[in-house]
Parts: structure tokens; sequence; C-alpha cells
């Protein structure tokens, strides 16, 4: 081949690669635009769904926020942002399994972004809601030792350690942000708290003084130290403390307070006192915290009451405190409560009352208030007082089975029989399982009934009292009586007034029941052997010696009969007809 022919097909090669070569790199570049228009188009199509995920969630509508999430993934499966969405949603339930879903998508979020401190906390709070501590301390940890400016969460560490029964580890934690943030309360009460469960007493006071040292003009740290010197028998202590504290800081009313109460403690009375007279006439006190003290001198004074003693310069200055709250607080009600307490455990009735009554017209106040006052109220006899009362408290406390009783009873002693059984029927209906209540309820019907004549209904009411508890001494007494008075059912007014006094073999009144059963069965030397008992006792009244008498009558003894018919006369203030005309006629009338 010539040079000149070799020289045109070697052209020729290279014309066609070039054009080859051109065409394939066109090829490629066309692919490579294709590819960027579908990942375009791929990615817009992300966002959409994105979008419509977000509206959903903030719409609340999480079922529709959660597919379009998903849709989004299906596209961009490594989309940290969209995980950490679908946590949020699946832990605002309080189902396991979601909270199972939930940490599963926190922790793809965590693998695909590690610098969000948001994604770290969701974590943390899943984590705790399955009580899973060990994964939610391993959240705040990797958060803290990834992310600059996250360790005031150290807090947050210390207390899931505390969560998880860790509490070395919390302790190490809160002296970590110690070091970062100095002394701060929210490190040194936790620390306080574990040491002192941990029976570290010595640490925990040692807590306690670093704090105050660190705020030396802080009130709540000295008052709080002071207290736990107190209960760990460092009273001395404590009072030197506050006073110290007081001196520096004139206006410390609650560490005057607790050093008032100290003194208490230590019988330090008079210097109580003087503290407490200018506590309770400063308006920047609680009023809570006045009412608390006041209450301490109450129940001191109702011990002294139940023991028969008296100290009446305790009752002066309890009364004194008493009238300066009356006069700073004349609208609050607990002020008149704790003042009907006080007039209570004085033994003051008719002042307790009118306070009590003066709490309740001030506004709603718990049930015990409308308990003392409709008790005392029924103590003294105003039955009528008893039964509106019982009607206004019984619009606050409709389930109240006490308000049903009183009001039965106070119906009972008007001799309204027919309504206080109505009333009674309904209150015991709401005695529940409280037994002992519902026998009150029982043996108050028991007496209405039989007022009422209707003596069916009473024996029935008493024998279900006795079912609930055969000991039970007004229900053995008034029936075994009101049987004998009726003279039917003896045999068991017998039993029953038997049992009565095996139990209480030396009270006059039962005593004088059984006897008087056992005259009705015409059983007059038994009768009389028990009355004697009454009478040799030295406790003999008006009904048992008229009935000593009844009983000698029976038994032919009539002048004996009449000297002790006159006896009951004498003790007798009110008079009987009856009575004197037996002593008259020398005869007997039944």
């Amino acid at each position: 081949m010539s040079d000149f022919k070799f020289y045109i097909i070697l052209r020729l090669v290279l014309i066609v690669s070039a054009g080859l070569a051109a065409t394939n790199a066109e090829g490629q570049r066309r692919k490579q635009a294709g590819n960027e228009a579908i990942a375009s188009i791929r990615a817009r199509e992300a966002e959409f769904y994105f979008t419509e995920a977000e509206r959903f969630f903030m719409l609340e509508d999480y079922a529709k926020a959660l597919t379009h999430y998903q849709k989004v993934l299906d596209i961009n499966p490594g989309n940290a942002t969209v995980h950490y969405r679908m946590a949020e949603i699946f832990s605002r339930s309080n189902r396991p399994d979601d909270l199972q879903r939930a940490a599963q998508s926190i922790e793809t979020a965590l693998r695909h972004e590690q610098k969000n401190k948001y994604f770290y906390l969701l974590g943390a709070n899943i984590y705790l809601s399955l009580t899973r501590y060990d994964q939610a301390a391993r959240m705040y940890e990797d958060m803290i030792n990834r992310i600059p400016e996250t360790e005031e969460y150290l807090y947050e560490l210390a207390s899931v350690y505390r969560f998880a029964g860790k509490t070395d580890d919390a302790l190490k934690t809160y002296q970590r942000a110690e070091q970062l943030f100095g002394v701060q309360e929210n490190s040194s009460i936790p620390r306080q708290q574990i040491l002192l469960e941990a029976g570290r007493t010595k640490e925990a006071l040692a807590e306690g003084e670093k704090l105050l040292k660190a705020f030396p003009d802080e009130e709540r740290y000295a008052v709080g130290y002071a207290e736990l010197l107190s209960r760990y028998n460092q009273k001395n202590q404590a009072i030197e403390l506050l006073e110290t504290f007081i001196r520096n800081n004139a206006h410390a009313p609650q560490a005057a307070l607790l050093l008032a109460g100290l003194y208490r403690d230590t019988q330090q009375e008079d210097k109580a006192r003087s503290l407490l007279s200018g506590l309770f006439d400063n308006p920047e006190v609680e009023l809570n915290s006045k009412l608390i003290v006041l209450n301490t001198y109450t129940v001191e004074l109702d011990r002294l009451r139940n023991a028969s003693r008296k100290d009446e310069k305790l009752e002066s200055f309890a009364l004194m405190l008493f009238e300066k709250l009356k006069n700073a607080y004349p609208d609050e009600s607990n002020v008149f409560t704790v003042g009907g307490d006080l007039y209570q455990a004085l033994n003051q009735p008719a002042e307790a009352i009118a306070l009590y009554e003066q709490a309740t017209r001030l506004g709603q106040v718990n049930f015990e208030v409308w308990h003392n006052l409709i008790y005392l109220q029924l103590q003294s006899g105003n039955y009528e007082a008893v039964i509106q009362k019982c009607g206004e408290a019984l619009e606050y406390y409709p389930n109240q089975a006490l308000l049903y009783y009183f009001n039965g009873v106070a119906h009972l002693q008007k001799k309204l029989y027919k309504p206080a059984a109505a009333i009674l029927e309904n209150g015991k209906k709401l005695t529940g399982n409280n037994s002992a209540l519902r026998i009150d309820f029982l043996v108050m019907l028991g007496e209405a009934y039989n007022a009422a004549r209707e003596y069916e209904k009473s024996d029935k009411a008493f024998e279900e009292a006795l079912a609930l508890n055969p000991n039970h001494e007004i229900a053995l007494n008034n029936y075994s009586y009101y049987l004998a008075l009726r003279g039917t059912g003896l045999e068991r007014a017998e039993k029953l007034s038997e049992q009565l006094i095996r139990n209480h073999p030396d009270n006059p009144s039962f005593l004088d029941t059984h006897a008087w059963v056992l005259y009705k069965l015409k059983k007059y030397r038994e009768a009389r052997r028990v009355l004697e008992r009454v009478i040799a006792g030295g406790k003999a009244n008006a009904t048992h010696m008229e009935h000593f008498g009844d009983i000698l009558f029976q038994l032919g003894e009539v002048e004996t009969a009449v000297q002790y018919w006159k006896k009951a006369r004498d003790l007798n203030e009110n008079g009987n007809e009856l009575l004197d005309k037996k002593i008259a006629n020398r005869k007997l009338y039944e």
C-alpha cells in the first residue's frame, strides 16, 4: 500500500473515531442531565410531602402526617429531621408499642445527625417514658460530650441516675455541674437529699452549710439548714444559726417563725412569744404560717383540757394571737375556723359555735368545720339550729352520712319521729363499708321507730345492729328495755340484758335494765338481787329507787316499798304524779 493510501485510510479512521467519541460524550451528558432532572423532581416531590406532613402535624392530624413523612423517607431514607418528627409523633402516645417505635425513630435520626441537641432531648424523654433509664442517661451523656454548651443538662442527667437508683453516679454528676457552674441550689439540695437517704447525715449537713455560705443572705437556705440541724438533734446550733442570720438580715420572717418554734421546743417560751407577737403583726408573714402557729397552741390547750389542767397565761396568749388575726383578716374563713377550734379547746362551745358559723358565712369550708359546728349545736340542745345547718351543709356535702345522722337525731329529739326515721334511712344508705357508723344509724332507727310505735321496724333495726356487733351496749340496753316495757319478747330481752351486764357488771343503768326485764318476767327475787348491787354501790338514782320499791311491793314488803318510793321522790327534781299516787295509796300502779 502506498503512503498516500495509508494516510487517507488513517484520516478516515481518525474522523470516524472522533465522531464516535463525540457521540458517546453527548450521550453521557444527556444521561447525566436526565439523572439530575429526575433527582430534582424527586427532591421537589420530597419537599412537597414534607411540607404536607408538617401541615398535618400542625393540625394534629398525626396519622396523615406520618403517611407523608414516610413518603419523604421512601425518597430520602437518611432524612434525620423526618425520623425526628416521626419519633415526636409516636412519643405522644402512651402505648408501649408506639413508644418503642419512637425510640427506633430517634435512634435512626441520631445515626444520620449527631449535632442536634433536640434529638437527644427527645430521645431522653422517650426512654424515660419507657422507664429505660440507662438509655435516657446515655442520651444526655452523648449530647453533653458531642455538643458544646449543653453542660446545663448535667442536672437532668443526675436526676435520671437518681431514678435509676445509681446514686453514686448522680452524686458525681452533681459534682461535675458544681465544678462548672459553682454552688447552686439545683445541685446542692438534691445531693443533700441523696446523702440523707443514704444515712450520710454529716455530709448532708455539710452540703447545707456550703449552700448557705455561698448565699449568706438567702433566707430559704438558712431556714432549710436550721430545719435539718433541728431534725438531727442539733437544736441549739439551729437556734444560734438563726439568731445570727436574723441579726444580719432584719427582714427574715420565715427564719423568725422557725426560731420561735425552736424556742418553744427548748422551753424558751418567753422568747418565742416575744417573736410571735411581732410576727403576727407583720402583714408580710403568710397567713397560713400564722394559722399553723396558732393551731399548735390550740392542740396544746386541748391536751391540757383533756388532762383536766389549765394554763391561763397560755390561754391568754393564744386568744391574743387570734384577736390579731381576726382584726387583720376579717374576711378569711380559715381564721374563724381556727378560732372555733381554739374556743372548742378552751371548752367554750358558745363562742366556738359563733366562730364556726362565721366561717361558713365567709366561704365554702371543709367538712370538718360543718361537723364541729353541728356537733356543738347538738350538744347544746339547739336542735332547730342543727336541722337548719344540716340542710345547708348537705348542699356542699350531699353524700356525707354523718349529716343525715345529726339531722335524724335532732328530729328525734324534737319528737318528729317519722321524719327522723326517713332521714336516718336515707343516711344509712351512705354508710358503705363503715360498719360502726351503720350500727349507729340502726340504733337510732330502732329509737325512732319505737317512739313512733312502729315496733316491728324498731325490733328489726336493733336486731340488724346486734348482728353487726353483738356486744353493742346501747343496742343491748335499749332494745331489751323497750321489749320489757312492752312486755313482749321477754325471753329475748333477758338474754340480751344478761349479756349486757356480763360485759358491764358495775354499770347502774344496765343493771337496772336487767332488773326490769326480770321484773317483767315476774322473777322478783332475782330482780331484787340485781338492784341491791346498784343501791349498795351508792349510785342509785330516782328510777332505781322507784323500781326497787316496785319489786319490794311485788314481794309483799309494802312498808319498805313505800320507803323506797319516797326516796325516789326526794331524788326526782321534776316531780312524778304516778309516784305520788303510789305513796299516797300505798299501792302499785303500772
